[in-house]
């Protein structure tokens, strides 16, 4: 954010890049450049594939599969995976060429070294094969890329639109952090920037709908008989916009997660990582990097509208894809003294 010297820039790739290294990092045990294209055209691709994937046209799709060979979005979608395929076998080759047993670098090692050993001991079913590395690590790094940079957005629109609610968050910070690089340990010591970053994911509801799950026995439930192996999906926006939970359920309103002392508290109806045993995988990781990734920006930069944009041009519709993106607009980040 530093390159765009204060100018309006869409916080799209800049975001995005920065969470997708830390992914990166757990998966293949490197980062990545931000000016490599094989980084960039790979996060581009699994983002345009999440925002396309959300379409009418697919919404259609899934309903009349016969419809695919028309539809260009399917093809981009196709093409898309495709690409990253092939990116990703080169990288778990490179991998796999100086693959070392007693220094597991990442992801992608710990589940070669396994799949060597299984394969060796002449094992039948192995979970541990080619197919499944692939779809592995496509799924950490959809999801690990899409959602935390989606909500980090949305919170630093946020801040731009409710200059007050900056304020506040940027005089606790200076006050209990001061110049130093935050650590996860201030979470506790700064509940008002807690409760934005808590609000700013209850009200973005990025994953309204969840993921689709499957019951795995028989249930009766509030009444109704859902058999065995029925894909049901959770409408998690009707906990997080509960008006019978929340006071405010359609407004940002931080005070949703504090006490009359001004004490960060837990609300049983905040699940945006949904609930169960079948709860996110990377939720504990996203909680982290949302809280280092929000605090760090705020303590170095100011957001606010572009020249002549007032807060209210930014609405809190968002565009539909598989997640709830924010609507196209830029932010200016003004580097604090």
């Amino acid at each position: 954010m530093n390159d765009e010297h204060g100018k309006p820039f869409d916080t799209t790739q800049p975001v995005n890049y920065a969470v997708s290294n830390i992914i990166s990092s757990i998966v293949y045990g490197s980062r990545f450049e931000y000016t490599d294209p094989q980084f960039t055209e790979m996060v581009d691709r699994a983002n345009e594939n999440v925002r396309v994937g959300g379409s009418t046209s697919m919404m259609l799709y899934n309903i009349f599969p016969w419809l695919g060979p028309f539809l260009k979005n399917k093809k981009i979608i196709i093409h898309n995976i495709l690409q990253n395929r092939q990116q990703m076998m080169n990288l778990i080759n490179g991998l796999l060429d100086t693959l070392n047993p007693h220094d597991r670098r990442g992801f992608v090692d710990s589940f070669l070294i396994r799949k060597q050993s299984e394969e060796k001991s002449g094992k039948k079913d192995s979970y541990f094969h080619q197919d499944n590395l692939i779809m592995s690590v496509t799924n950490l790094f959809v999801a690990g890329t899409d959602t935390t940079g989606t909500t980090l957005r949305w919170g630093l629109m946020l801040m731009a639109k409710y200059p007050h609610i900056q304020d506040r968050v940027q005089e606790e910070i200076d006050r209990v952090i001061g110049g130093r690089q935050p650590v996860v340990e201030d979470r506790k010591k700064l509940p008002y920037t807690d409760a934005v970053i808590h609000e700013t994911q209850r009200l973005a509801n990025i994953v309204p709908l969840s993921l689709p799950h499957v019951t795995t026995c028989d249930v009766t439930f509030n009444g109704y008989f859902i058999k065995k192996g029925t894909t049901v999906i959770p409408l998690l926006m009707s906990v997080l916009k509960d008006p019978s939970e929340w006071e405010k359920p359609n407004s940002f309103y931080p005070e949703h997660f504090l006490d009359e002392k001004g004490q960060f508290v837990k609300r049983d109806a905040f699940m945006p990582f949904s609930a169960g045993r079948r709860v996110c995988l990377g939720e504990s990781l996203a909680r982290m990097e949302l809280f280092l990734f929000f605090t760090s920006l705020l303590q170095s930069y100011r957001f606010t509208t572009p020249p002549g944009v007032s807060g209210d041009e930014l609405d809190l519709k968002g565009v539909v894809g598989i997640t709830l993106n924010p609507s196209p607009h830029k932010l200016c980040a003004i580097r604090r003294s």
